[in-house]
This record gives structure tokens, C-alpha cells and sequence, in this order.
């Protein structure tokens, strides 16, 4: 027996060739298109398709729905960090930010990492496997069907390298992106990567509306070398030159997120080699209190610490800024949750 197909994998042109194959009318793939963003469960909620038409679907597809196995509420800020399992039984974290300019959903790519990053919880018990177009998508759309709102802005931050999963990852920021479905602008949407560098200039080459950003955390290769595994494969003069092929090709600014960890990148001297770093680029930098993770030994950088870093950069003309701590009374760090509660 063959195995059915998450539908919401599906754009508009999967769709007509479905109903091509199965000599239906091809008008039938933008009604149910539009069906799955209007969030039907079944498909004998799709009222406008013939008897026919639900037989078949139901043969062939399922509508994903991810399950909320433990949700965590933030007082303090409203930060709702989420563990679903998927249809697999896999899990896998997202995070809802609340901010002054709307709902902000962080999103995983990935059940686990390869990437293994030494200061993050994502990669520990290993990588299982890609999430699909349409499980990425369900988890916007899981979110906002617990909040009961609109979520206007998406950061592929979560579990999970972006870049690692390059394929799914370009069908899932046009479909959320396409008018017909979630309709979220790309200028909203922001895309992490630790840095693989062939997909940057592959992703250069797409000419896409969203946001780049470059977890990079340190500016050294010694020191990249022991946080994150992948600069002993793309170092940081590969990086930077993929990054500016990426600026000239785009005409478009890169974040670098730099997470601050107490006595290994937080010196006014390692603030220092980041700005001769990036000096000259079109670029910000985003600043990160490191979240403490269990059983890591890395602690976070004190305020005072983040502040002189901050002038430092200010003071040699690097746009930066320092990100909000959000859910820090919740398992905030990425990959925490999924961990205490497996």
C-alpha cells in the first residue's frame, strides 16, 4: 500500500499535475490550495469539490497538523516556545516572539543538527532527519492556530542548519511567501545559517526579498574552530568571500549574530577583530546574551561585558545592536525543551 503524501508539501503546480494525472479538472488544485490556507483538517471540509475529488484526495493525501506535546508561557514577555510531534512521531521546537510591529515565529528545519555547535542544544542525541516544505509550514500555521492570529514575520533559527536541507527550504519560503497561501511578505522572513558556503552564493543566486543572517560568533578561525565544527570546512576567509558576493549580488545587508560567551568571545580585543572583520561591508551585527545550556560549561557574558563590546563596534562604525532576552525564565535556549522532555 502506498504511503500518502502531505498535501500541504503541495504548491498550486503539484497540485495541476495531480489532477492532470488523474484527468480532474485543473481548476481544482487553487481550490484546494486555498482550502489548506484556509486551515481545513479534512478534506470533506473543502465544500466546494465534488464527492470525487474528496475520494481521491483522501486517498492519496493527508493534511498535516502538528501535535502541541508541551507548550511553555513566558510571563515576563509573552514568549511561547512550543514542542511539536510531527506525524513520524519526530519533535521538534519553535519559539512565538511578541513584539511592538506583530508576531514573530521562529521556526526549526531540522529534527536535530549536524552542525554540532558547542554552545547549542540542537544537536545533542544527533540528526534524524529533514523536515519537508509542508512541516515547516504546519508549524507556522500550528502557532497561529493556537494564538488565534496572524503571524507576520518567520526566522529559520530553530533546530536544524537551513542551508543543509537547501531544496525544501526554497519551496517553503515561496509557498509561505505566495499570495494565495500564507501571504508573509519575504522582507519578513530571515534565514540563518552557520555557514555553508557553496548554498550562500547558491542562495545569492535565487535574488530572494528575505533576510540573510550568519550565525558567526567568533571573527577568528581558532576560536570559530572550537564553537562551531563547520569553519574547519569553510573558514572565515571562505565565509566573508561568500558573503560578499552574496552583498554585491543582492544589494542586500547580512546580520551576523554573534552570541556573547563569558571569557571566549566577549573581549574588547575579540570586539575589536570583528569590526576590522566587517569593516566596510554592508552589514549589522546582532549581538546575543547567550542562553545557558545544561551540561555545556559555557556561561553567559556579563551586561557590563556586552555593553563595552557593543561601544567598541559602535565606535568603528559597525551598525549593531543588542537582542532583547525573550523567555528567559522558559527553556529558551534552542533544542532545550525537546531534550528535558525526551
Amino acid at each position: 500500500m502506498e504511503q500518502k503524501m502531505n498535501i500541504k508539501d503541495y504548491d498550486i503546480q503539484d497540485l495541476e499535475h495531480y489532477f492532470t494525472e488523474k484527468k480532474l479538472p485543473k481548476f481544482r488544485a487553487s481550490q484546494v490550495f486555498e482550502w489548506i490556507y484556509k486551515d481545513a483538517a479534512h478534506f470533506c471540509e473543502m465544500t466546494n469539490l465534488p464527492k470525487q475529488v474528496i475520494e481521491e484526495l483522501d486517498k492519496d493525501f493527508y493534511i498535516a497538523r502538528h501535535k502541541i506535546v508541551e507548550l511553555q508561557h513566558s510571563k515576563n514577555d509573552n514568549t511561547r516556545k512550543y514542542l511539536f510531534e510531527l506525524s513520524d512521531s519526530s519533535t521538534v521546537e519553535c519559539v512565538l516572539m511578541e513584539y511592538t510591529y506583530g508576531k514573530t515565529a521562529c521556526i526549526s528545519t531540522q529534527v536535530g543538527c549536524k552542525m554540532a555547535c558547542t554552545f547549542c542544544a540542537s544537536a545533542i542525541g544527533g540528526f534524524i532527519r529533514n523536515l519537508s516544505c509542508g512541516e515547516m509550514l504546519e508549524e507556522v500555521m500550528a502557532i497561529s492556530r493556537d494564538v488565534k492570529d496572524r503571524i507576520s514575520n518567520i526566522v529559520l533559527m530553530g533546530m536544524g542548519e537551513p542551508f543543509d536541507n537547501y531544496e525544501e527550504i526554497i519551496k517553503f519560503l515561496k509557498l509561505v511567501n505566495s499570495s494565495k497561501g500564507l501571504n508573509v511578505g519575504m522582507r519578513h522572513i530571515t534565514l540563518s545559517t552557520s555557514g555553508i558556503v557553496p548554498k550562500i552564493y547558491d542562495f545569492a543566486d535565487e535574488q530572494l526579498q528575505c533576510t540573510l543572517a550568519i550565525s558567526l560568533h567568533a571573527s577568528d578561525d581558532a576560536t570559530r574552530n572550537a564553537l562551531m565544527p563547520v569553519n574547519k570546512k569553510y573558514n572565515i576567509g571562505k565565509l566573508m568571500e561568500a558573503c560578499k558576493y552574496y552583498i554585491n549580488k543582492t544589494n542586500r545587508r547580512i546580520t551576523y549574530e554573534y552570541a556573547l560567551i563569558k571569557d571566549i568571545n566577549d573581549s574588547a580585543d575579540a570586539a575589536d577583530k570583528l569590526a576590522r572583520l566587517l569593516r566596510g561591508q554592508l552589514c549589522h551585527v546582532n549581538l546575543i546574551p547567550m542562553n545557558t545550556v545544561e551540561g555545556k560549561g559555557f556561561e553567559k557574558s556579563t551586561k557590563q561585558a556586552v555593553a563595552k563590546f557593543r561601544d567598541v563596534l559602535e565606535k568603528q562604525g559597525i551598525e549593531v545592536t543588542v537582542r532583547r532576552e525573550l523567555g528567559s525564565e522558559i527553556d529558551a535556549a534552542c533544542g532545550q525543551l525537546r531534550r528535558r522532555v525526551q
